[in-house]
């Protein structure tokens, strides 16, 4: 069985067979033990021991090997493929317009021409129909050019902002 374990940015393809393990394809002398109490495991790892703490959460796992906590997340190969399958398509690369989902008007412009964005950073608000909607930026980049102000009316599907 094939697995992909993902450690913050590194992930790693771990094949299980009936007495072999690989780790990106390198074959690894492996063996974990439940030691007594419920989340403490012993682990022999090429001849050397280890002592680790394994936290099940919903989507991954904490790993505490030496003091040094590690969030770890598993995917099997039908699981990877499923996740791949529902991430949407991605944005377009250079600049990208966002615009109005609603039409209303601009009350307040929490970015100017220039800013560093990151993705979901609120960028402007917009009120329609007596409610104020937070616009957010769908990836982070540069603000190339706000194209209204504050107090403006805009129609659905209008250009607020150029993010490059």
């Amino acid at each position: 069985m094939k697995y992909f374990a993902s450690v913050g940015d590194l992930t790693f393809e771990i094949e299980i067979n009936e007495d072999e393990v690989l780790v990106d394809g390198e074959p690894i002398t492996v063996d974990l033990r439940q030691s007594g109490v419920t989340q403490l495991y012993s682990l022999l790892l090429d001849d050397a021991s280890f002592e680790i703490i394994v936290e099940e959460m919903p989507h991954s796992h904490d790993v505490t090997l030496r003091g040094e906590q590690f969030r770890v997340q598993i995917e099997d190969e039908r699981t990877r493929r499923l996740n791949a399958a529902r991430q949407g398509p991605a944005l377009p690369q250079g600049d990208l317009s966002v615009r109005a989902p609603i039409p209303g008007m601009i009350v307040k412009i929490l970015v100017q021409d220039g800013d560093e964005i990151i993705e979901d950073q609120p960028l402007m608000i917009l009120e329609a129909m007596k409610m104020e909607n937070e616009i957010r930026a769908v990836r982070s980049g540069v603000v190339r050019k706000v194209e209204v102000s504050a107090g403006q009316s805009v129609e659905q599907d209008a250009v607020l902002i150029v993010i490059g």
